[in-house]
């Protein structure tokens, strides 16, 4: 064997290994991000219909959701009730989980707000399926449908009904998740391939849309769920980067 074919073969070799562990890295998956000390934890502001900070009865007894409790492990949350210009200013990150709908003058603030730099999460669901004691019709009952009033046309993003109700696996954040009766993106964003996630450059600030919120009922979706708040975690660290 002559010497460049060896150290061809060898070349190869090393490449052949490379491959192997790459392919083995894919096939375990993405890690689950690790708590931040708290003093380590920026501000993330909530604004959200569903009961993630108190239960639908707003009693201290077993208040904080799963969902919030995850969020904290990375972030000082601080709930907000309407995105006007002072509840904006507290931070630079947003997460809206199915909000109810903003008066348009918030819109405008929002859409400002974005522009100029910051950062949102927006869960947007066509089809809400999040379980509650409440009555059809209950003011604190959440919405059934993600209420647009425009916004998302605004950002060139168009939110789909399902073609079919019922839970779906679908990837968020490089996890597989579990979704239930998840909607459809479609628009001039990056839209994934299973049309779930958008991912938005507005301005000097970024969006990254998803068409499903009961994903953060992780406990209420099985088993298939456990990865589902990672995804979340996820998303809401790529929005944390330049």
């Amino acid at each position: 064997m002559t010497r460049a074919r060896g150290r061809a073969l060898a070349l190869l070799g090393a490449l052949l290994i490379v491959a192997v562990a790459a392919a083995a890295l894919e096939l375990r998956g993405p890690k689950p991000l690790p708590a931040r000390s708290p003093s380590q934890r920026p501000t993330l502001l909530l604004l959200t219909s569903l009961p993630l900070v108190f239960g639908e009865d707003f009693t201290l007894q077993g208040n904080g959701s799963p969902a919030l409790k995850a969020l904290q492990t990375r972030y000082r949350v601080v709930p907000i009730s309407v995105a006007d210009p002072p509840e904006l200013g507290k931070a630079r990150l947003l997460l809206m989980a199915h909000p109810l709908a903003q008066p348009a003058e918030d819109l405008v603030a929002l859409d400002r707000w974005v522009r100029g730099g910051g950062r949102v999460l927006l869960l947007a669901d066509p089809m809400l399926e999040w379980p509650s004691k409440r009555s059809l019709g209950d003011l604190l009952r959440p919405s059934p449908m993600f209420m647009d009033t425009g916004l998302l046309a605004h950002w060139g993003l168009r939110l789909g009904s399902p073609d079919e109700r019922g839970p779906e696996l679908r990837k968020l954040g490089g996890f597989e998740v579990m979704t239930d009766s998840p909607g459809q993106l479609s628009g001039r964003c990056a839209i994934s391939a299973d049309r779930l996630v958008a991912h938005c450059r507005i301005g000097r600030g970024r969006a990254t849309i998803v068409a499903d919120a009961d994903l953060l009922d992780e406990g209420g979706l099985g088993p298939e769920a456990k990865h589902n708040l990672d995804g979340v975690l996820e998303e809401l660290a790529n929005l944390e980067r330049p």
